[in-house]
């Protein structure tokens, strides 16, 4: 009987088969793995945007306390809720720098937006005069300007927040993501309490 060659021998090609299929595996499995980390770390990228159109917004206020002092009736009222939302912007600054995730960063920049939102809003309803004052006209369409950027941002974001999500609960990157860890991220989403400033006593 003639020997074949061991790599025609049937446990051979076997073994060949399972190496091969192997690191088909192994090689998916990196690749999506990678997909992920690169999506996530898109989704990190976004919200660093968000964060800084956010700050722009914030640095503004210290020009709106000035446009407020102008006017002498009910200003410490003013400066009083004045002081309450930019200390809870900063508190939500604090919790976003804090923030181990994505979803995290994400509920933290939303009271971000929502106590500058606040705050713009009462001083605009307290004081409509000042909508007169050419100072003030110019801070407003800076602070439209910045409304328009965090809102690009934003929409941002849910584009690169979706296109990681889709990876996750597609397969094989659902059965990827639930072994290194991976999980989806928050939208950010319309905050109708912040859409209109609330009625403010001054």
């Amino acid at each position: 009987m003639e020997n074949k060659p061991f790599y025609k021998k049937g446990w051979f090609i076997s073994l060949a088969v399972v190496v091969v299929v192997l690191f088909a595996l192994i090689g998916g499995f990196i690749k999506s793995a990678n997909s992920m980390a690169t999506s996530e770390q898109g989704v990190e990228e976004q919200l660093g945007q968000v964060q800084t159109v956010l700050q722009r917004r914030a640095d503004l206020i210290p020009n709106l306390v000035s446009a407020v002092k102008g006017q002498q009736k009910q200003e410490k009222s003013v400066y009083g809720d004045i002081a309450k939302a930019r200390t809870e912007y900063y508190n939500a600054k604090t919790k976003y720098n804090n923030a181990s995730s994505a979803s995290d960063k994400v509920s933290a920049l939303s009271s971000q937006e929502r106590s500058l939102n606040v705050l713009v809003g009462s001083i605009k309803e307290a004081y409509p005069n000042l909508s007169s004052n050419s100072n003030m006209q110019t801070l407003m369409v800076q602070l439209e300007g910045s409304e328009n950027r965090i809102s690009v941002e934003r929409n941002r974001y849910n584009q690169a927040a979706r296109a990681y999500n889709d990876k996750l609960v597609k397969f094989p990157g659902s059965l990827v993501a639930s072994m290194t860890g991976h999980k989806k991220v928050n939208y950010f989403t319309a905050d109708t309490s912040a859409q209109n400033a609330p009625s403010v006593n001054f």
